[in-house]
């Protein structure tokens, strides 16, 4: 059920979170992620469940911790797209929207159905992976090297 400040249209990308080979908990964590409901420091502050002092990122970079940053521009994750990127061949400019983002990548390789499907997959294993490295530095205090990272979407896109 929508709320009074959400839109009664589609994402842009909202199409593209729906893959038959894709779990329905990433599903719902991608949907989640374009339409800002994930447990951010931001939304935790709009929310009024931590304060404004506490919004920075987890990782210590010093910006506010929202899905923008966090998905696209951290450094960590935004290495990890490059990598994944250059793993397929595939060399595109980074927008800064997440919904743009999803759209960009899922259509940078073709035109053709199974292209678009398998970048589409792609796309939802790095936000899959992600989100739980996230988790992992803010509630364990570790952290996966970029490799590891890397490897994990791999595997993950494999089952």
């Amino acid at each position: 059920m929508l709320t009074s400040n959400e839109s009664h249209t589609l994402h842009p990308a909202s199409y593209l979170i729906w893959h038959r080979q894709v779990p329905a908990n990433v599903t719902i964590l991608a949907w989640r992620l374009l339409r800002n409901r994930l447990p951010t420091k931001d939304n935790l502050v709009v929310h009024d469940i931590i304060s404004h002092d506490a919004q920075l990122c987890v990782n210590g970079c010093g910006k506010a911790e929202t899905a923008q940053h966090l998905f696209i521009t951290y450094n960590k994750f935004q290495d990890l797209w490059y990598l994944v990127r250059d793993c397929i061949g595939v060399f595109t400019s980074e927008p800064f929207c997440i919904s743009d983002h999803f759209v960009q990548f899922s259509h940078s390789i073709g035109g053709f159905l199974a292209q678009r499907s398998f970048m589409q997959l792609i796309c939802l294993t790095c936000v899959w992976v992600s989100w739980p490295e996230r988790n992992n530095h803010l509630f364990n205090h570790k952290d996966n090297l970029i490799d590891q990272l890397l490897h994990n979407v791999k595997i993950h896109s494999y089952w």
